[in-house]
This record gives C-alpha cells, structure tokens and sequence, in this order.
C-alpha cells in the first residue's frame, strides 16, 4: 500500500484488514487505552468491525486514522491521524503507539507531519486535540508542535473535564 505521510523515520498508509493482528495487540493492551476512554478490545472480531468503521471514514471523509511504521524495517508502532467527530463537528489529531515506542519523539514528529498534511493537502480549516488531563505526555505534545490550549471541558456529557487543543494553518506557521 502506498504511503499517504512519510516523516524522516515513519510512513503513515491506510489501516486495513491486514493490519487486524498489530492492530488488536495494541487495542488490547490497557496501558495503551489508559488514557482513552474505551475499554481494551477483546477479540479479533471487535478489531475488524473497528478496522472496518475506519475504512468507511476514509472514504466519507477522505481521510482518518493511518497505520503507523517505522520506515526502515516497516515495524508496525501504532496509528496517527484524523478523524471526525460529528458530535463536535470537529476534525481531531489523534495517535496511539504501542508502549516501546512510547518516549520516542513519534507523536510529535507525525503531528507535526500530520497537521502540514490537515492544512496543505486537505485544505482543514481547523484541526483539535483533545487529551485526559492526567495525560501530559500528550498534552505536551499538543504544546510542542504548536496548537493553543482552549478549554477544559466534558468529551461526553456527564463525563471529566478532559483538556481541548486547536490549531489552524496560520498558527502553525507562526510558532
């Protein structure tokens, strides 16, 4: 599959049915969903209807969660990307890597990456980031490729304050 982000050391491409595998062994793993939400996914089966809900999104949206790799041994770490959430009516950055690649400078070089490619490529007006408070390595990396803190405020009704970001292209070429 052809990439669709290359960064000095990641490629991002198109998750898909192939990466169902690497895909549960991170979904799976609760201290990779600590600071998500959501529950670590049980079964393969889970994972395909998951994987399948993000192919549906790409062709919605024209784009949405990307496989994650390291380009030289083409090693599977996670997934980074956008998507939209309609209940928002906003376009989130997102990542997840698996734990040994975590403290690595991947979250931030690809959103950075991905940003340049929200704004230049897809022409997005606006792009958030949104992270549990307790989650500071992610909010730094918000902090770090640019994007402005602009609330503490519920991500489902009833739920904790979780820390919002936002960002637009003439933010990011002025930091």
């Amino acid at each position: 599959m052809k990439p669709l982000i290359e960064t000095e050391r990641l490629l991002l491409q198109k998750i898909s049915l192939d990466d169902k595998e690497e895909m549960l062994r991170l979904h799976s793993n609760p201290e990779v969903q600590m600071y998500t939400g959501e529950p670590p996914v049980a079964s393969i089966e889970e994972m395909e209807a998951a994987i399948h809900a993000r192919i549906k999104d790409y062709k919605k949206y024209g784009y949405g969660r990307w496989a994650t790799f390291i380009k030289n041994e083409m090693q599977f770490i996670g997934w980074a990307g956008l998507a939209y959430l309609p209940e928002f009516d906003e376009i989130d950055l997102g990542y997840r890597f698996l734990p040994e690649y975590w403290g690595m400078g991947f979250a931030t070089e690809v959103s950075r990456a991905i940003l340049k490619y929200g704004f230049d490529t897809l022409k997005l007006k606006r792009i958030i980031a949104i992270a549990m408070k307790e989650n500071v390595a992610s909010i730094r990396v918000m902090e770090k490729v640019g994007m402005e803190f602009d609330k503490f405020a519920p991500y489902e009704p009833g739920g904790e304050d979780v820390a919002w970001y936002w960002s637009n292209k003439e933010l990011i070429e002025r930091k």
